[in-house]
């Protein structure tokens, strides 16, 4: 199959599947957001959407979180993985969004990556989420279904070169949309561990699948 046709069938089922696709963190302003995706990193948002809540109330602004120090941060995220680190990175981002930015989150990727904890997948989500650009943030989701799939070819070692691999051939008004389905679909489907072959609407276009079937024979 060519790579175009697999692109085409793989936005066609999934969005049939995924038709509501978006994320699942809770937020309500760019602020939230930003702080709900860096403590996501390694966790998932069902734990991420347990402890928000109480940290927005106690510091329910970026100002207000850029006077807290990591150790007035830490116990509403104690919950989360590596939460240490996590509250350094929220106090550190705080301050600089006020002292850099006014107050608000940066809407560029070069502005976004100087933050402290922000790296590309987490200012490709707030291009896509918060600020409606057409970005494809690549996570450990998007990263193995796409290679289990065949939409990123072996050589796409980086989650970088799958970005710029999805961008390539998926239409540039899907590629937000086409984030969240893969995200879903690697979620719930095409886990880590036992993926459900048997229940995947791409399983007679899957590389992985296809694979497995010809072994078995």
């Amino acid at each position: 199959m060519r790579k175009r046709e697999l692109y085409d069938k793989c936005s066609e089922r999934l969005s049939q599947a995924y038709p509501e696709a978006g994320t699942e963190l809770h937020f309500s302003s760019p602020y939230e957001l930003l702080v709900a995706v860096m403590l996501s990193a390694q966790c998932t948002d069902k734990r991420v959407n347990m402890v928000t809540p109480a940290l927005f109330e106690a510091f329910p602004t970026v100002q207000d979180m850029a006077t807290a120090t990591p150790e007035q941060i830490l116990p509403y995220i104690k919950s989360v993985s590596y939460p240490n680190s996590k509250a350094g990175h929220l106090a550190g981002m705080a301050r600089m969004v006020c002292r850099e930015f006014g107050g608000q989150v940066p809407q560029d990727m070069e502005s976004m990556v100087t933050l402290p904890g922000v790296g590309r997948k987490t200012a490709n989500v707030m291009l896509a989420v918060a600020f409606g650009a057409n970005a494809m943030p690549v996570d450990t989701h998007v990263f193995r279904v796409s290679h289990r799939i065949g939409l990123a070819p072996e050589r796409c070692t980086t989650p970088l070169s799958v970005e710029k691999e999805l961008v390539k051939y998926f239409p540039e008004k899907l590629l937000s949309r086409a984030h969240h389905w893969l995200i879903l679909h690697g979620r719930y489907v095409c886990t880590a561990r036992s993926p459900k072959c048997g229940e995947c609407c791409l399983n007679d276009v899957c590389s992985y699948h296809i694979s497995k079937l010809c072994y078995i024979k």
